[in-house]
């Protein structure tokens, strides 16, 4: 069942350069008022089923709040249409209906009336609501003499208690200190089991990936890519590594005078076009067990090397060579790089290999995919591979788990 549809929306906004504010500046600078059309979001369109949790990711000024915005009726588009079924509940603004000079009690009453409860509702929830916070102590205090954090609790507390059929999140999931954190994102995990709908609008890549079945990557008011988080963020952190790598190149080419990067060349476009030969490519990814042959099945406790087969179309300077390890359910298993463990890279071959030699693998059976990468280190990625790799773990022993930890029972102590 459908619950959200977003068919064609585009939203802009009029940028002023040089605005006359009062009558008397309007009078005498007629001419001041030039503004341009800024189109944030254009032409966006997608789904969300009953119960699905979808993430929404880009850069700043993407769209990407713009468009949570659109969807409560803060403001509304400018083409296309947004259509919700059910109740929704939106943590945006936190505490945008609070009064400063009324008590934290009283706020949770007129806040919960705005997302629509009735006050037999709110009576049902005001204990949950207060007990949630964790400002009990201050609840009948006026909200102006709550710090920030008791603020923002506040708010969150109220929202999540509503009981609504979509609920809206912008950045929220860092309120308060780490333990609130915590319990917030497994309330978040709480309402997604009962089958609410969820979008998140964040920044933070690990949350979505726990969360969320779908992420929808926007830029330049497009939507770029949508599909499996464990798809569409290795895209776009690699778009943001060349962005980031090319504005790094261009400060160093301007220090020494050298001629600027053919734009070209080193445009960005909206669909993360890649370079037509890339400075350094992996070519394939083995796996060998104890005795140097390929293999895709290995015991628990037993040697495998992960090899990773690379080409150097340009010379760079010792680049970092990464590999994860995911279980088939998307668990990140183990993840290190040449960088963390301090390797020193010799001079390259033009083609070449490295290898990670795991010498007691403490995975237990299962299913396990390999990921692996090549970056500078400035978090540009020359290469990477998602999912390049499947191999399987056998154990004659029943534990449970990820990985198998050394242990032993004593009855001594």
């Amino acid at each position: 069942m459908t619950v959200i549809s977003v068919k064609n929306v585009a939203k802009y906004f009029l940028i002023y350069h040089d605005r006359a504010v009062t009558l008397k500046e309007k009078i005498l600078f007629m001419k001041r008022n030039h503004h341009e059309k800024r189109w944030v979001l254009n032409d966006i369109s997608f789904e969300v089923q009953k119960g699905e949790a979808i993430g929404i990711i880009g850069q700043n000024g993407c769209g990407k709040s713009t468009m949570l915005k659109l969807m409560t009726k803060i403001m509304y588009p400018d083409k296309g249409s947004i259509e919700i079924e059910g109740r929704i509940s939106s943590l945006i603004e936190l505490g945008a209906g609070f009064h400063p000079d009324m008590s934290g009690r009283e706020n949770i009453y007129t806040n919960a009336s705005i997302f629509g409860l009735t006050h037999k509702e709110i009576e049902e929830r005001v204990e949950k609501i207060i007990d949630f916070s964790e400002i009990r102590d201050f609840i009948d205090n006026p909200v102006r003499t709550y710090s920030s954090g008791m603020y923002t609790r506040l708010a969150f507390s109220v929202a999540i208690h509503v009981d609504a059929d979509v609920l809206l999140v912008d950045e929220i999931l860092a309120v308060g200190d780490a333990s609130f954190q915590a319990k917030c994102f497994n309330k978040m995990r709480e309402i997604k089991a009962r089958g609410i709908t969820i979008v998140i609008v964040s920044h933070g890549l690990g949350e979505i990936e726990m969360l969320c079945e779908r992420s929808i990557w926007i830029d330049n008011g497009l939507i770029q890519k949508q599909g499996s988080p464990f798809d569409v963020h290795p895209v776009y952190l690699n778009f943001m590594g060349q962005k980031t790598h090319i504005a790094e190149q261009q400060k160093i080419d301007n220090t020494f005078n050298k001629n600027n990067i053919n734009e070209k060349e080193t445009q960005l476009t909206a669909s993360n076009k890649q370079y037509e030969k890339k400075d350094v490519e992996i070519s394939s990814i083995e796996l060998i067990d104890e005795t140097d042959k390929e293999n895709d099945i290995f015991e628990t406790g037993g040697f495998m090397r992960i090899k990773i087969n690379y080409k150097i179309n340009k010379p760079v300077l010792k680049p970092i060579f990464k590999t994860s390890i995911f279980r088939n359910d998307g668990l990140q298993c183990y993840s290190t790089d040449t960088f963390l463990d301090k390797v020193d890279i010799p001079e390259l071959t033009i083609n070449g290999n490295i290898c990670l030699n795991i010498k007691n693998n403490s995975l237990i059976s299962g299913i396990y995919t390999i990921d692996a990468a090549i970056h500078a280190k400035d978090g540009f990625a020359f290469d990477s591979k998602r999912k390049v790799q499947t191999f399987k773990m056998y154990s004659a022993l029943k534990d449970s788990g990820v990985s198998r930890l050394e242990h032993e029972w004593d009855f001594s102590f």
